[in-house]
C-alpha cells in the first residue's frame, strides 16, 4: 500500500531464506518454511497473509495445505473475469478437497511420502483440523481482462532486482553524493571454517563449491548447531537447514590462499556476530550491479561479451 516494495524495505522480526523465485521443485520444504515462520507468530496483533500467485494445478492444491496449516478467520479471494479455474475456497471445499500433502474430510489424513517426508505434519490425536469455520471474502470482477496476468513475471523479476538494488543501497553513504562501485568498497573477511555453505536449489561437487559461490548474492543464516570442523575448512553442510536468515550479503571474492570469503554486506556487526552459515540459492545478482561497475578496465569478470548464441 505504501507503494513499491523496494521503496520501504524494512527488516522482519522472522526470516528465512527459500532462494528461489518458485517452490515448484520442492513444496514440502516450502511448507515446512511456513511452518517455521507462523511458529513465531504471538497472536498479539493481526497477521495478513501474502499468498503467491500460483493457483493452478499443484499450486491451488498447495495453497489449500497453507490454509489448513494455518486456519486464517478470514479470506480474500480475488478472482478472473471469464475464468472458472478456481473455485470459491468456501470452509466447505478445503473441509473435502484434498490438498498436495494433505488430504480432505473422508480420507486418510496425511500421504504416506516415503523417507525423510511429512511425518512432522501429522496432525496430533484429538485435534480436530478438518473443520475449517473461515469467513470467504469473493471478489469477481465483470469487465474484461481483469486480474489477467500477461506479463506478470517479467514485472516480478525487474521488482525483484529493484528489491536487490536497494538493499544493497544500504551499503552506501547516508550523504547524498557519489554512488560508490561495489569493488571500492571494503568487504568483511570471513573464515572458512567460521561458516557452513550450502547451495540450495541445485547438486554442486565439493570441487566445484567456490566457483558457485564467488560473486554470488548468498542468505546470512543461523543454525543452531555449532559449525565444527577439522580442516581450515570450507564447511559443507548435506542438507539445507530452515534457519533464521539474518541478512543478505555478495560474496565479492574468495581468497584460497588465506582461507576468507570476503563478503559485502549492510548487516550490523552485532547481528553478523551471529551469523554461522551461508545459504546459497538461485536468485541472480542484478545485471546492472555486474556490468555497470565504474572504475573496471578490460573484461569484467563474470561477465561476456562474445557470446555464441547458436550453441
Amino acid at each position: 500500500l505504501p507503494g513499491p516494495p523496494f521503496t520501504h524495505q524494512q527488516m522482519p522480526s522472522k526470516m528465512v531464506y527459500y532462494g528461489q523465485t518458485s517452490c515448484e521443485q520442492d513444496t514440502e520444504r516450502y511448507l515446512d518454511v511456513v511452518k517455521y515462520v507462523f511458529s513465531y507468530y504471538k497472536k498479539e496483533v493481526p497477521l495478513v497473509i501474502n499468498t503467491m500467485g500460483w493457483v493452478k494445478g499443484e499450486g491451488l492444491l498447495l495453497l489449500i495445505d497453507i490454509i489448513r496449516l494455518l486456519s486464517p478467520s478470514h479470506i480474500v479471494q480475488m478472482d478472473m473475469c471469464d475464468w472458472k479455474a478456481m473455485p470459491p475456497l468456501t470452509p466447505e471445499h478445503i473441509h473435502f478437497s484434498a490438498g498436495l500433502h494433505t488430504k480432505g474430510k473422508q480420507q486418510s489424513k496425511c500421504k504416506q511420502l516415503g523417507v525423510g517426508s511429512m511425518e512432522s505434519w501429522e496432525y496430533p490425536e484429538g485435534e480436530d483440523v478438518s473443520a475449517p469455520q473461515h469467513k470467504l471474502l469473493y471478489v469477481h470482477p465483470e469487465f474484461p481482462r481483469a486480474g489477467v496476468a500477461g506479463e506478470a513475471r517479467v514485472h516480478s523479476g525487474i521488482l525483484r532486482d529493484m528489491s536487490i538494488l536497494g538493499y544493497l543501497g544500504h551499503l552506501q553513504s547516508p550523504d547524498i553524493g557519489v554512488v560508490l562501485p561495489l569493488h571500492s568498497l571494503v568487504p568483511y573477511q570471513v573464515p572458512f571454517n567460521a561458516v557452513a555453505l550450502r547451495v540450495i536449489h541445485t547438486d554442486v561437487a565439493p570441487s566445484n563449491i567456490m566457483y558457485a559461490v564467488n560473486a554470488s548474492w548468498v542468505g546470512l543464516c543461523c543454525i543452531p548447531e555449532e559449525v565444527r570442523c577439522q580442516t581450515e575448512g570450507p564447511v559443507l553442510l548435506t542438507q539445507t537447514p530452515i534457519c533464521d536468515c539474518l541478512g543478505f550479503g555478495i560474496v565479492r571474492g574468495v581468497d584460497m590462499e588465506k582461507k576468507l570469503y570476503h563478503i559485502l554486506t549492510p548487516v550490523p556487526p552485532a547481528n553478523l556476530r551471529l551469523v554461522n552459515c551461508l545459504l546459497l540459492g538461485n536468485i541472480a545478482i542484478p545485471n546492472c550491479v555486474l556490468v555497470g561497475q565504474q572504475g573496471i578496465e578490460g573484461e569484467i569478470p563474470y561477465v561476456t561479451s562474445d557470446y555464441n548464441y547458436s550453441i
